[in-house]
């Protein structure tokens, strides 16, 4: 019986040590940035590592189509939505030690920041 404990501190410890490294990289992708065009460059949308838009660039010839342009930015917007969360789920991965990781938990990490 006194051996499952100290296989119970051990799994304590790693999940400590797990828990503290996904704060820390979560602090690190909050840094990075990610950006994707849509039209040819006529729109640029940058996120961070939480997936928050935080910068969005529109060339002025991209605004003599209002419809068009609102496709570009939920494009643009989208595609870079998509890098972060790319970056996210392969930062895991590597934190789990090439594990594979179930479906979603990216979103759900993204939730809880």
């Amino acid at each position: 019986m006194l051996g499952n404990l100290g296989n119970l501190a051990g799994l304590l410890k790693s999940a400590k040590e797990l828990q503290s490294n996904m704060a820390a990289m979560q602090a690190e992708l909050a840094a990075k940035r990610y950006s994707a065009e849509a039209g040819g460059g006529q729109v640029r949308a940058t996120v961070d590592g939480r997936a928050t838009l935080v910068d969005i660039k529109i060339a002025p010839e991209a605004t003599a189509d209002v419809e068009l342009l609102e496709d570009l930015i939920t494009a643009a917007v989208g595609a870079a939505v998509k890098r972060s969360q790319e970056a996210l789920q392969a930062e895991m991965s590597r934190l789990a030690g090439g594990m594979p990781l179930p479906p979603g938990l990216a979103d759900l990490m993204n939730q809880n920041r």
